[in-house]
């Protein structure tokens, strides 16, 4: 199958905003990739879905720099795409990087201007056609005459979309029916909604729920398989070699087989956690992970057992997890954890957590089974909100469904001491499509420079910003960024002189 096929498919998806006409498309595409074998669907469903099924290969976005021109008509095929993907993945040692530099630039010079774009997304992760994971799997159930129940539960035990759709293009919804939890094989995590507070949190479920406290670490699913361990990151990425520590505290567990659900943190010596950074850097380091070790310790935590010693527990009730876990793994490896009904008490547990350095809560219901890979009713996320007053000092065009509207807004706060607006860093999160549209309008009459990318505006316009912490950089000039920003309101009754200062975000870190 030709990679101009699903670049086209991939550029119909973008241009369309109706669900119906995504999945329709996705699906044809599908089904014409089954005419080439169910490996080529494995592959186009991974591509359409915006990943390579080799996941990561060893090349950045300054790999992708200096490219040959592009083919002048296309002739690559999906299938030419993923042996050189396994090949390029595959290089090491010495010489590695001019021998992946070469390989890339075969592939790319194969690869029309349309394609070398494609390409570029699909290899760094920042594909975008406005296909969302719900699409996706909307388009392999239609493709495959099968139910869209079949699908989701297949693929939230199975992990990735590829598998799935072959399984389901090759064999239906009996071959659906064969995908179970694996061991050793990630599945999906179960994600949490969210409320303002713990009292709106145990308003929402009802009755006697469980109050967890939520690290802020690294979310860590670990495999043990009579004595050899997998450890998986909520991306499904495996990072078990960068955590030797953790391996063995599991491989000492005496259990044979279990998929456990947790989160592993890096903590200072008072038992306090580190700032989610540190945590951050070790887990994402894969250089010499003995010495890192020695230097930042990662400690275990677990909230979930999904299977145990024969046992799939994802349709048992949450409540027959915890006692299972709690039988399983040592009692320093629990998270946190109080029984209750009474919002006070709940909020209390939440207010002591929040204290000791902790991110918040989830609350959660005790009867309700592991909806891996969702957010599922029983799980309720609760943090503490910080807003801020902010400028806006440019914003840039989106793509996908937001493409003609200005979407990715640059913010910046006031430094106290030179009057100078500071760049913290950007979001388009928050953003309703009628705020969409008047900021479009708003930022163009702000216009200083109008670039194909950014638009550089006058620092007038005021927004009020949530985020859930700050965080070192030096991607931005304040050298911090704001972690899981997000627009509340745009402020016309706010001057840009009363904006929040750099002093004062840096106060609110702890700096």
């Amino acid at each position: 199958m030709l990679l101009h096929d699903v670049v086209d498919t991939a550029r119909t998806v973008a241009a369309t905003s109706s669900r119906t006409a995504k999945v329709e498309a996705l699906a044809a595409c599908l089904r014409r990739a089954a005419d080439d074998g169910p490996e080529t669907v494995e592959v186009v469903a991974s591509h359409l879905s915006g990943v390579l099924p080799q996941r990561r290969i060893g090349v950045s976005w300054r790999g992708l720099t200096g490219l040959p021109d592009p083919a002048s008509e296309p002739s690559l095929t999906v299938e030419q795409v993923d042996a050189a993907a396994t090949r390029i993945a595959a290089i090491a040692g010495s010489g590695s990087g001019a021998a992946r530099s070469t390989a890339v630039g075969e592939l790319f010079a194969a690869a029309t201007a349309d394609e070398q774009t494609w390409l570029r997304g699909l290899i760094t992760g920042e594909t975008r056609q406005g296909a969302g994971d719900g699409v996706m799997l909307q388009a392999v159930a239609k493709a495959a005459d099968v139910p869209d129940a079949a699908v989701r539960r297949a693929v939230m035990l199975a992990g990735f979309t590829g598998p799935v759709a072959r399984a389901a293009l090759e064999g239906g919804a009996p071959a659906l029916e064969a995908l179970v939890l694996e061991v050793g094989r990630p599945l999906r995590p179960m994600l949490a909604g969210s409320a303002p507070d713990v009292a709106g949190a145990l308003a929402t479920l009802g009755g006697q729920v469980l109050v967890e406290a939520k690290l802020d670490g690294i979310r860590l699913q670990a495999h043990v398989d009579d004595g050899e361990v997998h450890l998986y990151t909520r991306t499904l990425d495996e990072v078990t070699d960068r955590m030797p520590e953790i391996v063995e505290a599991l491989a000492g567990l005496t259990v044979r087989r279990a998929v456990l659900d947790g989160e592993v943190i890096a903590l200072r010596s008072d038992g306090r956690p580190q700032p989610f950074q540190v945590t951050g850097a070790r887990t994402a380091s894969s250089q010499d992970p003995a010495r890192l070790r020695d230097e930042v310790p990662l400690t275990p935590f677990f909230f979930d057992v999904l299977h145990l010693d024969g046992d799939d527990l994802v349709d048992e009730p949450a409540a027959v997890r915890w006692r299972r876990l709690a039988e399983t793994v040592p009692p320093g490896w629990l998270v946190p954890r109080l029984l209750t009904d009474d919002p006070t008490e709940g909020q209390q547990f939440f207010d002591d957590l929040v204290l000791a350095g902790h991110e918040g809560v989830v609350v959660k219901d005790p009867a309700l089974p592991y909806a891996a890979g969702r957010r599922g009713p029983g799980w309720v996320k609760v943090k503490p909100r910080h807003t801020l007053d902010l400028v806006v000092l440019a914003v840039e065009w989106g793509s996908g469904r937001r493409t003609g509207k200005l979407s990715n807004i640059h913010l910046g706060a006031r430094d106290a001491d030179t009057g100078e607006l500071v760049m913290l860093g950007k979001t388009f999160k928050g953003m309703t499509d009628e705020m969409l549209a008047w900021q479009t309008e708003r930022f163009l009459d702000l216009a200083v420079e109008r670039g194909d990318r950014v638009v550089t505006v006058r620092p007038e316009q005021v927004v009020e910003i949530a985020f859930d912490g700050v965080q070192k950089s030096t991607r931005y000039p304040g050298g911090m960024a704001l972690r899981f920003a997000r627009v509340l309101r745009y402020r016309d009754d706010k001057p840009v002189s009363e904006i929040d200062t750099v002093q004062g975000v840096r106060a609110l870190a702890g700096w």
